[in-house]
């Protein structure tokens, strides 16, 4: 077997989970795959895999030989669809879950109607350094990632907005200021980041407060539907909460952090000298889709402005429950 087939058995390995997995998928023997994976380990003088009789790990140095092996598998697949205008193979795109699934995924029937040979694998999480390592071919990225040697284009920007169910400000009442938090229930991230910084803007200053939480987790949709069942105050992007704000679901506590400096997303690549068609095209996508005004940036002050505007030229139906609607569907809190 040559060094692409080599490369093609280890990818297996790592993607089915092991040699067994990876002997059936390839229609081998295992004992085949195990021998094969030796002599690799022999001929570069390192252990690939951590073996034990329940799971198969890649090593560290294993990791870099995978993400060297994808990328050269990639670069062959591109090699020979030289003269294929037609976009094939696997691109790995790596994504804020949350991002991922509220922004990115309503443009995929449109790109999969473009390219629908080409197969998307979705890596998604809120914790890594280098967002390309593990042959990640693309990566979306809130604020700039901390290697520098890759390619990054702005993409757009979110503010970040703190928010409580109605249910929740209905029980324990609605904190005017980031000193009343400690008070509170607040929602937060496990990991350490600067995500969990509060910021809001005081008294001549910005006002930036490290809010102790009593529930946390490690990904945005639960603490974001943890607020929404009235569990807490969350600090989270708007990207991913602009329909709970339109519907009422969650109020925006401090509307004023407006003007807060947003925070910038970032699409992240490598060198584009080496960038495959596959890259380049979804690049251009995401780039084009995002051009102009954020999709979910939309003011309370619009949105008053369109309450004004309907209720002057209807005033016959008056809201139910209470609530001020406009014809879009956007509900804002209760009528005065």
């Amino acid at each position: 077997m040559d060094r692409f087939g080599e490369m093609s058995v280890l990818v297996q390995i790592v993607e089915n989970g092991g040699f067994s997995a990876a002997a059936r998928a390839l229609s081998m023997t295992p004992s085949a795959v195990s021998k094969l994976v030796g002599r690799m380990e022999e001929r570069l003088g390192t252990r690939l895999f951590h073996r034990t009789s329940r799971s198969v790990v890649l090593t560290a140095e294993g990791q870099l030989f995978y993400a060297a092996a994808l990328r050269a598998l990639d670069a062959l697949e591109d090699a020979e669809a030289v003269n294929d205008s037609i976009l094939r193979g696997t691109l790995r795109i790596r994504s804020m879950p949350t991002f991922a699934k509220y922004q990115i995924l309503p443009l995929l029937p449109r790109f999969r109607e473009r390219h629908p040979h080409l197969r998307l694998e979705f890596h998604l999480d809120n914790e890594w350094l280098n967002p390309l390592e593990g042959g990640i071919d693309v990566a979306l990225v809130g604020g700039l990632p901390a290697d520098s040697a890759f390619v990054t284009r702005k993409i757009s920007t979110t503010r970040w907005l703190i928010c409580a169910a109605p249910a929740y400000l209905a029980h324990r009442g609605r904190p005017t200021s980031l000193c009343e938090l400690d008070r509170h229930d607040c929602l937060g991230f496990t990991m350490n980041t600067p995500w969990n910084l509060w910021s809001r803007p005081g008294s001549g200053e910005m006002e930036n407060v490290r809010v102790p939480d009593t529930i946390a987790s490690n990904q945005g949709e639960m603490l974001i539907a943890l607020a929404k069942a009235g569990l807490g105050i969350l600090r989270t992007a708007e990207y991913a909460i602009a329909e709970d704000l339109r519907d009422g679901s969650l109020i925006d506590l401090f509307p004023e952090s407006a003007a807060l400096p947003e925070e910038p997303i970032y699409i992240v690549f490598r060198d584009q000298a080496h960038l495959s068609a596959r890259t380049r095209t979804f690049v251009d996508f995401v780039v084009e889709s995002f051009r102009g005004t954020p999709p979910w940036s939309i003011r309370a002050s619009q949105i008053l402005e369109e309450v004004r505007v309907e209720n002057q030229f209807d005033s016959r139906h008056p809201a139910p429950n209470g609530r001020l609607f406009v014809d879009t569907g956007r509900q804002l809190g209760r009528a005065s």
